[in-house]
């Protein structure tokens, strides 16, 4: 099973006490699989999954005492409402306009049925439900809900809004794709919809993700000084080469000739270790500084053969 359907399956189980919440999340799935006739007696949802149609099942003989019919061949994904059931669940869900005729709306739903914000967690529970999905995270992160006009995908970014969470919406085809990349934010949309199994699972998978990033980094970062010592390292011994098959160290100042020995002799150690091997002791900026002097005197007489060379 796929963390999706894990994270479907969990929320599935999830039904709120409180009547007005399981109204708004029943009114999500029929907002994203369902359509009504002209009169409004007769309703018809497409739901593939059969978690989402067990769930609304549910939804519905709580909050509306209706027990949903499913129609056409056997294992159909068509499940139908009709008559005064239809009529009242259109008008709870205040999609019934004056006239007794469905409205028009091209947004979800009246703001009325998401007042408080119990009301739209289990809103947002019930569109994901119906139309949402989340990459297992040991891959990527993403979270998205797939609206089939703009206006739906801007009322449901605004619910999730007023949790401060910001999600962004894309046009992909004929869809308006409503998403989240976040890890944080994901987890916190998943605590949101009450999949807290799936967001303590999520939680491991970043915690140990940021673990080894963040060594990954480390390691790197080391090779990355390791690499720069040992070029430094390379270029002193090359410095100290030309000058002493140039000019000999004997025509050096005591403190240079005694840092360019030490650096033959030991060609691996760091700035530290080579200030440590003097008598006295040099620190590390006194050692810096020492071949900083005799990279710049071999500078000097390359400059000066090549001269003489033209």
């Amino acid at each position: 099973m796929s963390f999706s359907s894990e994270v479907k399956e969990e929320l599935s189980r999830q039904v709120s006490s409180a009547r007005h919440c399981q109204i708004a999340e029943a009114a999500a799935i029929f907002r994203m699989c369902g359509q009504a006739s002209a009169d409004g007696k007769r309703l018809l949802l497409r739901i593939e999954n059969p978690i989402v149609g067990k769930k609304f099942s549910v939804l519905l003989k709580r909050a509306f005492g209706i027990d949903l019919r499913r129609v056409g061949k056997e294992g159909s994904s068509l499940l139908l409402i009709e008559g005064k059931e239809a009529e009242g669940f259109l008008q709870t869900i205040k999609l019934l306009g004056e006239d007794g005729r469905p409205e028009d709306r091209k947004d979800f739903i009246s703001s009325m049925v998401v007042q408080n914000s119990c009301c739209k967690q289990a809103f947002i529970r019930g569109a994901f439900l119906a139309g949402g999905s989340i990459s297992n995270p040991q891959k990527s992160y993403h979270f998205e809900i797939v609206c089939d006009n703009e206006e739906k995908a801007k009322q449901l970014q605004s619910l999730i809004g007023a949790f401060d969470l910001e999600a962004k919406i894309v046009l992909r085809k004929r869809y308006y794709v409503l998403y989240i990349k976040e890890g944080n934010q994901i987890v916190d949309m998943l605590g949101i919809m009450g999949a807290n199994v799936a967001l303590m699972e999520l939680e491991n998978v970043r915690i140990l993700r940021e673990m080894r990033g963040s060594v990954n980094r480390k390691v790197n970062c080391e090779t990355a000084n390791i690499n720069k010592t040992v070029s430094a390292a390379v270029e002193q011994m090359n410095d100290i080469l030309y000058i002493r098959d140039n000019i000999g160290f004997d025509r050096l100042p005591e403190g240079l000739e005694e840092i360019a020995l030490a650096r033959l002799e030991q060609p691996e150690a760091t700035l530290k270790e080579l200030g440590d091997s003097l008598t006295p002791p040099v620190g590390k900026s006194g050692v810096n500084h020492r071949l900083r002097k005799l990279k710049e005197l071999a500078r000097s007489l390359r400059d000066n053969d090549e001269e003489e060379s033209l």
